[in-house]
């Protein structure tokens, strides 16, 4: 299990924490990347041992071909984390990463080895799926939404050099959320919990607490302030109640 961990390309373990008795796979959103999620890793550790997927197309993966659908990357996801059998995990998406681990929980329960809980961030149910319908299709509109969204750092996207490193994972994210369509199916197994923010657009508060649709156990909504990514400036929340879920399980765990 070790070795497969530490060979892995999709997993960054920014704070290896052995003894922890639950681990948490992190799955960032449409262009971003495993470093996204270093300060949750730092937060939780050594209570929980945080592993952050990192993507093709991207920081040190940026040679490889980024994904061109979210049924690819929930396929690989599950692939890798199907060998990871020591302890329980949970998973937790933002944005995209919502959806790609929803889709990731779904493989890995048919296989057996389903999370202990799956958290979302700022995503509609899918159920509540549009299609694609307002995704930005050219690299223009794309820059503007992620603009509009602040889900960069001030002046990353007025580099040049910059711009022309993360545009192609941007490009191929988008264009695999907008080609996503909900197959339906069993509803998941594992508890749900939904965080987002109160004055978020992509993800209204009626269509996120949809994803009480997509389980037989129990679900959380969380709404907080901000608009997509309330996440950076309301981290402490919502690391809070991941450690408080995660404390649970850990209690349960053998």
């Amino acid at each position: 299990m070790t070795g497969t961990l530490a060979a892995s390309l999709w997993f960054r373990n920014y704070q290896p924490a052995p003894e922890a008795p639950v681990r948490l796979v992190c799955l960032p959103h449409a262009g971003g990347s495993a470093s996204f999620y270093f300060p949750v890793a730092k937060a939780l550790s050594p209570h929980v041992e945080v592993l952050a997927v990192q993507y093709p197309g991207r920081q040190d993966r940026r040679y490889e071909q980024p994904a061109a659908d979210i049924e690819t990357l929930a396929d690989a996801v599950a692939e890798q984390l199907e060998p990871l059998d020591d302890r329980p995990y949970a998973l937790f998406g933002h944005s995209m990463g919502a959806i790609v681990g929803f889709e990731a929980a779904r493989r890995l329960e048919v296989a057996g080895r389903g999370p202990t809980e799956l958290f979302v961030s700022g995503r509609r149910a899918p159920a509540h799926d549009r299609h694609g319908d307002r995704q930005p299709r050219t690299d223009e509109q794309v820059i503007a939404e992620i603009r509009s969204l602040n889900g960069t750092g001030d002046g990353l996207l007025d580099d040049p050099e910059v711009l022309e490193m993360i545009l192609p994972a941007l490009r191929a994210d988008y264009g695999a959320v907008r080609r996503y369509r909900f197959r339906p199916g069993a509803a998941l197994t594992c508890p749900v919990t939904a965080f987002t923010g109160d004055s978020d657009a992509k993800a209204p508060v009626d269509e996120v607490r949809g994803w009480e649709q997509h389980t037989v156990s129990s679900f959380e909504l969380n709404v907080l302030p901000g608009g997509h990514f309330f996440l950076v400036d309301r981290a402490d929340d919502v690391v809070s109640v991941i450690g408080e879920h995660l404390a649970r399980t850990s209690a349960m765990t053998p």
